[in-house]
Order: C-alpha cells, then sequence, then structure tokens
C-alpha cells in the first residue's frame, strides 16, 4: 500500500489518486507503466467512443450476395468478407494488434443482424443523447440508412420475434412509454448470452489444425447420406471458411506491421513492430511457443469473437492464469520473460480490451447497459479439473497488475474455496482495496455442486469460468445460448395492491383481478394473490423464453464458437442450432428484478396491516396512491418493518417463500422442454429503469425510485451490518431446488472499514464467511460518500472514478444522473 496512502487513511487509494496525484507523473507507478499510459492518455483516458460501421458494411455485403444459401454457410462466407476487407490496424506503442474498428480511440460496432430495424435511428439519436455518448461521423449515417438499414429492416430477431407474439404477450413486454416494461427480453439485444470461447484450444493447437480436422471429416461424410450431405457438410464448411478467416485476419496485421517497421526510424520501435509481425504470422494459425504469442493467440481469439458476434456479456477472457501460465512459467524460466515483461503486455491487453466498447442502440440496450457496460470476465483461482488448488503466480500477478493501473478493464473475477490461500485472499482484499470495484468474487462451494446436480460432469463443473455479469460458463460443456427474459418484482406488488391493474393504465385490468386487498382478512390471502400474479408473469416469460429458444436459429449462427466447442465440433452442429447438442448441458434462466423490493413490500404488510394493525389495507391503498404526499408518518412506519438484509427471520422467511413460490413454475419448464431454467436474481442496470414505472410500494419506496438491486437489500434498509446481508442471503434460499443460479450481492464499504491490515484482516475473514455460506457472488464498493458527490459536482476532475455497478465496473460520470443517485443510496458499512 502507497506510503502517501498511510497518511490519508480516510481514502481509497484510487480516491487519494485521483484527488492528489491525478494518475500523473506523480502517480507511484507511472514511470513503471509508462507505456500503459502512453496509450492510455490517447486513446482512452475521458475519450468518447466512436461508432465503427465497417464490420456492419462488409457483413452486410455478404449478406446480400448469400441469401439462398444456409445460415451457417453465409456467416462463414461473411467472416471471410470481414477478414479480408475490414481495416486493420497496428497503433502506436502498442505490442497486441487486432482492433475490431477505428483506432482514433475508443469504439464500438455495429450488428445489423440485431439492431438494424432500428439501426438508422438509433444512430440519429446517438448524435445528441447525454448518456454514453457516442461519436458518429455523419457520413456513415448516411451510408447506413441507404445501405445497411433497409437491407435488415426486416431481417432482425427482434422484428421477427415481436411479429410472432401474441397481442397479450407485447402487451406485457413491448407496450408502454417506458422501453422497460413489466416482463423483459434481452435476446433482440444481443446474437447470444455471454460466453466463454476455449482459448487453450487456439493457444495449443492452432487454427491450421482445426481446419485440417474439419476438412478430415468432410472428406468421411456419406455421399448418401442427405443429413450429413446437408447439415454437417454446412456446418464444416463454414467452419473451413471462418478458420481461413482468422489467419487472413491476422496475417493482414503481419502485413501492416512489417511495413510500418520498414518505414520506421527509431530502432527500438523498429525492432518490435517486426515481432509484432512475425507472432502474427505464427499465431493463431499455428501453436503459440512462448508468453507473448499466446496472448497474441488469445486476443485473436477474442477479438475475432466479437466480430463473430454480440455477445450478452461481450466475450469472457476465461482462465487466464490457467492456460497462460504453462507459458509464462517456461519463459521465466528461461529468463526470456520477467514479471516487469509480462505486466507491459498484459498492460496492451487490458489496453485493447478498453477500447472496445460494446454500444447499444436500441432505448432498451442504452439503459440496462449503462456507463458503456463489459463483461469480458477474466477469472483467477478456483480448482484444477482434479479439485486441487488452482492458485500460482500468474493469479497475483494479474491481481498486482490491476492494482498499479487505473483502468476498468478486464472485468476480473476470482473464484475463491475452502481451501483457497490465505496469501490468495489477501491480495484479493488488498485489490477490492483500491476502491476500483473489483475483483467480483465467485464461490465454487455453491456453483460447483449445482452445477454436476444439473448434469456437468465433476471435471467440467471444477473447470468453469466467468462469463458475463455473474453467470458461468464450462467452455466444452455448455451448449445454451438464447438470451434470457426479465420479471419485474415491484409490479408484481403493484398488481396485487390494484386487483390486477397498474396506475400508469388507469382502470385497465391489467393481468386479472385477484381481488380487492381490502377485502383480504388475513395476510394468506394478501399472499395468495402475489403468488397468483407472480406465477401469471413468470408464465409468459417461460412462454416467451420458448419461443426465443425456437427463433434464434432463424438469424444466427456462430461457426466460430461452434468450432471451439468439443460437443458442438464432435457434432457438426452449430451452437444456435434448435436441436439440443449430444453430449451438452443446457441451462438457462430468468431474471428477478426488484427481490428485496417484493420481500420488503410483503413484510411491511404481514407486520403492519396484519399483525400489528398499525395500518389499514385502505390507509396503506390510500398513501400509496398519492405517493405517501402528506403521509410522511406513514412511510416512516412502513419503513421501520422487517427488512431483508438484517438476519431478520420474520423478513428472511418471505424471502425464502418468494424464492420458492418463483421455482414451482420454473421447475415446470425443464418437463416441457428439456431445458433447465433457474431463477436468477441479477439486475444489471435494469432495476433503474423499471423502477420507472412502478408506482409506490408498500415498504416505503416513492413511486419511480430504483427496485432493489441484485439480490442486495433495498438502498438504505439493511443496518445490521455486512454479516447480516450474508446471512439474509443464506436463509433466503431455496437449498432444496437446484433451480436456482447467480445472486449479484453489492456490498458498499467506507475506505477507514478496511483501513490498515486490520482491515485487510477483517476483509480475508469476511470472504471465508462468504464462502462458508455457500453464496453465489459478491463484489464490493470500497468509497467515500463526499467523493461520489464530488464527482457529480466536478466530473472533469473525477473523470477516471471508478465504482462497482452490477457486474461490472464503469466511470462513476459515464453513468446517468438515476444510478450515480442509486449508488450514492446504498449503504456504506462503516465496519465489517
Amino acid at each position: 500500500m502507497l506510503e502517501a496512502q498511510s497518511a490519508c487513511s480516510c481514502m481509497s487509494s484510487q480516491e487519494y489518486n485521483i484527488s492528489v496525484t491525478g494518475y500523473g507523473k506523480d502517480y507511484v507507478y507511472y514511470e513503471k507503466h509508462r507505456r500503459f499510459f502512453r496509450i492510455f492518455e490517447r486513446c482512452v483516458d475521458g475519450k468518447v467512443p466512436f461508432v465503427d460501421i465497417q464490420r456492419a458494411r462488409y457483413f452486410t455485403e455478404s449478406m446480400k450476395q448469400t441469401e439462398h444459401q444456409s445460415l451457417p454457410v453465409r456467416y462463414g462466407k461473411a467472416l471471410l468478407h470481414i477478414a479480408r476487407h475490414i481495416p486493420v490496424y497496428v497503433e502506436d506503442d502498442q505490442l497486441i494488434v487486432g482492433r475490431t474498428g477505428s483506432d482514433v480511440s475508443r469504439h464500438g460496432i455495429l450488428y445489423p443482424e440485431v439492431e438494424g430495424d432500428t439501426l438508422a435511428v438509433g444512430l440519429r439519436d446517438a448524435l445528441t443523447r447525454s448518456n454514453a455518448p457516442l461519436v458518429v461521423d455523419p457520413e456513415d449515417v448516411k451510408y447506413v440508412e441507404k445501405e445497411i438499414a433497409p437491407y435488415w429492416a426486416d431481417k432482425t430477431f427482434r422484428a421477427k420475434f415481436v411479429s410472432s407474439l401474441p397481442e397479450e404477450m407485447r402487451k406485457y413486454s413491448y407496450d408502454g412509454p417506458s422501453p422497460y416494461t413489466f416482463i423483459g427480453e434481452q435476446a433482440s439485444m444481443n446474437c447470444s448470452l455471454q460466453w466463454v470461447p476455449d482459448y487453450a484450444k487456439v493457444i495449443n493447437r492452432g487454427i491450421r489444425s482445426i481446419k485440417e480436422e474439419a476438412l478430415d471429416r468432410l472428406a468421411e461424410l456419406d455421399p448418401d447420406n442427405p443429413a450429413e450431405m446437408s447439415d454437417k457438410k454446412d456446418f464444416l464448411t463454414a467452419v473451413v471458411d471462418t478458420c481461413d478467416a482468422i489467419v487472413i485476419w491476422a496475417n493482414r496485421h503481419a502485413d501492416l506491421a512489417e511495413e510500418k517497421a520498414a518505414a520506421c526510424s527509431d530502432p527500438v520501435r523498429k525492432k518490435e513492430l517486426l515481432r509484432i509481425a512475425a507472432n502474427c504470422r505464427r499465431v493463431p494459425e499455428y501453436p503459440a511457443r512462448d508468453f507473448y504469442e499466446a496472448v497474441q493467440a488469445q486476443w485473436f481469439t477474442q477479438g475475432f469473437s466479437r466480430l463473430e458476434r454480440r455477445h450478452g456479456g461481450i466475450i469472457s477472457n476465461g482462465r487466464m492464469d490457467q492456460y497462460l501460465y504453462p507459458f509464462y512459467k517456461k519463459d521465466k524460466e528461461a529468463g526470456i520473460v520477467d514479471d516487469d515483461k509480462a505486466l507491459e503486455i498484459f498492460d496492451c491487453l487490458w489496453l485493447q480490451m478498453a477500447q472496445y466498447m460494446a454500444i447499444g442502440l436500441t432505448p432498451q440496450a442504452a439503459t440496462q447497459h449503462e456507463g458503456y457496460a463489459h463483461w469480458e470476465a477474466l477469472t483467477l483461482g478456483g480448482q484444477d479439473r482434479h479439485g486441487f488448488d488452482a492458485t500460482n503466480e500468474l493469479s497475483y500477478l494479474i491481481l498486482r497488475s490491476k492494482r498499479e493501473t487505473p483502468l476498468q478493464h478486464p472485468d476480473l473475477a476470482v473464484r475463491v474455496h475452502s481451501r483457497s490461500p490465505k496469501e490468495f485472499l489477501w491480495a484479493v482484499a488488498e485489490t477490492v482495496k483500491t476502491g476500483q470495484g473489483y475483483p467480483k468474487i465467485f464461490n465454487d462451494e455453491e456453483i460447483i455442486p449445482l452445477y454436476v446436480s444439473k448434469g456437468a460432469p465433476m471435471e467440467d463443473a471444477l473447470d468453469y469460468a466467468l462469463s458475463g455479469c455473474t453467470e458461468v460458463r464450462l467452455p466444452n460443456v455448455d451448449t445454451y445460448t438464447s438470451l434470457c427474459t426479465q420479471v419485474n418484482y415491484g409490479v408484481v406488488i403493484e398488481l396485487v395492491m390494484r386487483n390486477g391493474r397498474l396506475k400508469e393504465r388507469g382502470d385497465e385490468v391489467f393481468t386479472f383481478e385477484t381481488g380487492d386487498p381490502e377485502d383480504f382478512v388475513t395476510y394468506e390471502e394478501f399472499r395468495e394473490a402475489f403468488k397468483k400474479q407472480l406465477q401469471w408473469m413468470l408464465r409468459h416469460a417461460m412462454f416467451m423464453q420458448y419461443r426465443i429458444e425456437r427463433m434464434r436459429a432463424q438469424t444466427f449462427a456462430c461457426p466460430f464458437e461452434s468450432m471451439l466447442s468439443d460437443v458442438a465440433f464432435a457434432a457438426c452442429r452449430d451452437l444456435d442450432s434448435v436441436e439440443k447438442i449430444p453430449g451438452g448441458v443446457d441451462l438457462a434462466y430468468y431474471e428477478c428484478i426488484g427481490f428485496a423490493t417484493a420481500v420488503d413490500s410483503l413484510a411491511a404488510v404481514k407486520k403492519m396491516v396484519y399483525d400489528e394493525k398499525l395500518v389499514s389495507m385502505k390507509e396503506l391503498k390510500e398513501a400509496l396512491d398519492c405517493n405517501f404526499e402528506g403521509k410522511a408518518a406513514l412511510r416512516e412506519l412502513l419503513r421501520k418493518a422487517p427488512c431483508f438484509g438484517n438476519n431478520d427471520p420474520y423478513a428472511d422467511s418471505i424471502g425464502l417463500d418468494v424464492e420458492t413460490m418463483s421455482q414451482e413454475v420454473t421447475s415446470k419448464y425443464v418437463k416441457y422442454t428439456g431445458v433447465n431454467l433457474d431463477n436468477r436474481t441479477t439486475t444489471i442496470t435494469s432495476n433503474v429503469p423499471y423502477g420507472k414505472i412502478v408506482g409506490a410500494t408498500p415498504n416505503g419506496r416513492l413511486a419511480g425510485m430504483p427496485l432493489s438491486d441484485g439480490s442486495s437489500p433495498s438502498q438504505g434498509m439493511d443496518v445490521n451490518g455486512p454479516t447480516a446481508i450474508l446471512l439474509s442471503n443464506y436463509h433466503s434460499k431455496n437449498w432444496a431446488s437446484t433451480n436456482r443460479a447467480a445472486r449479484l450481492l453489492n456490498i458498499k464499504f467506507t475506505p477507514k472499514a478496511v483501513e490498515g491490515d486490520e482491515g485487510t484482516e477483517r476483509l480475508v475473514n469476511f470472504l471465508r464467511t462468504f464462502c462458508d455460506l455457500k453464496l453465489w457472488h459478491i463484489q464490493f464498493n470500497v468509497i467515500n460518500r463526499k467523493t461520489l458527490l464530488a464527482a457529480q459536482q466536478d466530473p472533469k476532475k473525477y473523470r477516471n472514478l471508478m465504482v462497482r455497478v452490477a457486474g461490472y465496473s464503469a466511470y462513476f460520470v459515464d453513468l446517468s444522473l438515476g444510478l450515480q443517485n442509486d449508488i450514492i443510496s446504498r449503504t456504506a458499512q462503516d465496519a465489517i
């Protein structure tokens, strides 16, 4: 820890460096990471992302020419066309190359197969929007309007999907003034769920080996078998084209690096450029021979995945400390690389990630993915495929890298288990204490047994990697790619209070009548009404999910992802295929939005209306109807009811009841579809826009305010300390059901709470408690309230202030005022 920090112990190191050094030349690690800061200051620091249309241009050109061919073949040809024509860049100072868009600054690329029907309008809006602004070339807007958008107007998944829905289902998801409604879906925002490619396959085998295997299998196909000569042939043909595409793309970078080297007068940079060219000639076509080549192969794989399709969580980095470690260890022992050189290579890799923004042009994407949301999760620690601790030197080096550089990328994640070394947990805690919001932490003790119970082989479950916000993947076993639905639990509460109606819809019966709450004599009657309304919404969400699964194969294919999957390649079947892939495990989920809002509302009704009889149902309805105007005393009384997050059995038992009644519906989905559908309590940033359409709720929440975040307590209502939050999550989980998945848990500490070695020790012990309770996920903000308020007043000074949002870190000033206030309102724990 910096000496300066010790003298200013009320600040995290991030707060200190923003306030005092500005991450400039006085920053203690500035000279050590000089290359990093040259690139950071030029391309990242405060730069507004540029919208690059080239991927969309060449993808569309190819798709126009192949309309009468099968979808996998069309995607393979499209990737070839992109690889041959998209501009390539070798930027100044960079050691890792392979951009997917402009080299001007941060950039985003377009996916017209996803957003083509709204693309032109979205680009026009991007020119003027204040939240997460984008730079768009007006000439590019004209080209998109003339050449790209018209072609995709009726061909996107969204266009096909929405038009296929019954009127009632459209009412729940697409009607109303807000892009967020009552049942949300994310399948029209992305091509697929988050994903983890098998990087080790590319690094250790090389693309040429995969292509040769595909060619051999093509030659072995039975010419008399129509299934093989159509489906399998098309798949393998697409794989061959895709292999050629990524090699062409890499070689074009080699050509450019050689050209730049020939024109370079600086002997140091000339040598670097020639090495870059040599790397690009070698990988990913052939196996990597050293650490530097392995990192370059990793980035080509990641970048090409982004060119292929838009993922719900971008594209994961997988277990980087595992697949890169043999190369690092060999090179370090041979004296080829030392830690400083490895850190420099990592710096360049992180900066490539930081310059790619997953931009969303639809209104829904813009509100859900605030602050240029990103989930290129990089997993450290955990266990190996034999069940032994997998922590190694590279695990520590990557943590150190993230402590020393002010960058929100990559989205660092850590796996812990009951035998995680204290030294590793200490390094994790010290990294958390920097206050930049990472790493997020995942629990082997919860995740591995749960995956095994759902059919995953133990050795594959042991090898899971983080893949998105709070999701995990088994790279060669997982086969499910359909995005999930979301259910607004705050709306469910309002439907109960208004007998199937919503305030913004007047007297319209929005779902069905469950009775006037004033007629309910017991809490059990109120609970039964809640259960019926919840089940109604969940049932519609399940039907929507089923349609999503059946329709996506008409629009999307992914030969690159599929060829890197053992089970998909063995079956010669695209991962987006409707048919179940033999040997694969299909794990789906839906997202509960506003869990604690619903639990606290039910607890307030039970306690204050039925148990204590301090409030009549009529009084409560009137207070909600007027948004508590003139009812401050009543609102305060309701807020004193038992609340989730305080280890209060009264509230936590209701939380368990809510989870259980949800699982009663979703468990049926397995029987009907063969796909395991789990309850996931992860909101991303949806709790803010979803809350805008929900009226006042019985827990004292005002109309339009954010719903609760993930499985975190309602904002400001956790008063018994952080361990109580863990225990509430433990007691509200239905351990008897396997239809459960991620719970996103945010906890905010003041820097004072984790001050010094004693604070680190307390945080390590807290992580042990989290591990012992077998909770899925936890993440931290370590920051002072006054810093967040100062950043709102002086965003330029605080442009590099990072906070943890929801499964990702973002620059605070890039967030909307509503989301900033939501983060500020989270309880700051002063002690552990």
